[in-house]
């Protein structure tokens, strides 16, 4: 364990230059007096470490130091080669970057692990797009992954709503999501979200000063829930059952159902609670609440109460027809008429 530490310590100051002892105790997931006693270590073994005072002080390697540690764990390969995506980093033009990597990465290997790559891709692969939707790449995905790389402003032509509009975007991130591109970008001082099939042309334009205090992961999920939330526009009063309120998310989503637990009362001795349920509009609860069919009853407002309630008389209708006029197994009306 000591072992590995030391080496995740080199490699740190290795990749980063000078680091603070707070920083690598942090990295390190240790004490700053474990920091202290590894440089130690480290430095009785011969590897050049500096260690500064003062405010702008730390630690660094002198002379231009590098380890000359290649080889690889096979879980910490295994991690790496599931890292390495092939779809999304073809579809940003990166495939022969992948490829040279997965080689580099199985040269780095010691012999007995060099069946790592082959054991990896024969029992992970990653299939992003959602069913029933086109797995095709943006086309302007790889002029899209340029600018991010290169921190160079974008002059695009975006498409909204009918018409297309003219942006000047600093880009800063892009994120797969169900198999649909995103781009993160500044736009007038403000971080906004663009998918990336809507662009029509873009021109690479001059370099920005990346706001470093930007995290693509915060800002994603920050995103991801605020517009979840605006979705939900009106409020609906409900009776459900406990069978109900465990499937609520499946038919209205985490945030509305989350809303509904926090917000439902006292369940009685069957176990039904009353609760409000935040919902995009009443045409869209219509739809939802059905998939939940007698474990959820209306009370509010009293136009989607009686709506809930024509469509599930329909459907009595409907069943009760089949008893009526008996249906074969294919759907048709079976005979009325007598073979004698």
């Amino acid at each position: 364990m000591r072992a590995a530490r030391l080496i995740s310590l080199v490699l740190l100051l290795q990749s980063r230059g000078t680091m603070t002892g707070p920083a690598l105790a942090a990295e390190l997931e240790v004490t700053e007096r474990t920091v202290v006693r590894d440089v130690l270590a480290l430095s009785e073994a011969g590897v050049p470490i500096h260690a500064e005072r003062g405010r702008h002080g730390g630690y660094r390697l002198l002379g231009g130091y590098r380890t000359r540690l290649t080889g690889l764990h096979r879980a910490e390969a295994e991690a790496l080669l599931l890292a390495g995506i092939p779809g999304p980093a073809a579809d940003m033009g990166l495939t022969d970057a992948v490829s040279s990597a997965r080689r580099k990465i199985s040269a780095a290997l010691a012999p007995g692990h060099r069946d790592v790559p082959d054991r990896v891709s024969g029992r992970f692969h990653l299939d992003a797009p959602g069913w029933f939707r086109d797995a095709a790449a943006p086309p302007l995905l790889a002029e899209l992954a340029d600018a991010v790389w290169q921190d160079r402003a974008l002059r695009a032509v975006y498409r909204r709503g009918e018409h297309d509009v003219h942006r000047e975007i600093e880009p800063h991130g892009l994120v797969l999501k169900a198999g649909v591109w995103y781009l993160a970008g500044r736009t007038g001082g403000d971080f906004r979200v663009y998918r990336a099939d809507r662009f029509r042309q873009v021109e690479l334009a001059e370099p920005f000063h990346r706001d470093e205090s930007f995290a693509l992961p915060e800002f994603w999920a920050r995103r991801g829930a605020e517009f979840a939330r605006a979705l939900l526009r009106d409020e609906i009063a409900v009776r459900i059952s406990p069978a109900g309120l465990r499937a609520l998310h499946v038919h209205v989503g985490h945030p509305s159902a989350a809303d509904a637990r926090a917000a439902a009362g006292e369940p009685d001795e069957q176990g039904w609670v009353t609760t409000t349920l935040p919902v995009e509009s009443l045409d869209v609860a219509h739809e939802q609440l059905l998939g939940l069919g007698s474990d959820v009853r209306v009370l509010a407002p009293e136009p989607l109460r009686e709506r809930m309630a024509r469509s599930a008389a329909a459907l009595a209708e409907l069943y009760a027809a089949d008893q009526r006029y008996p249906v074969t197994s294919s759907g048709r009306p079976a005979s009325t008429t007598s073979v004698m």
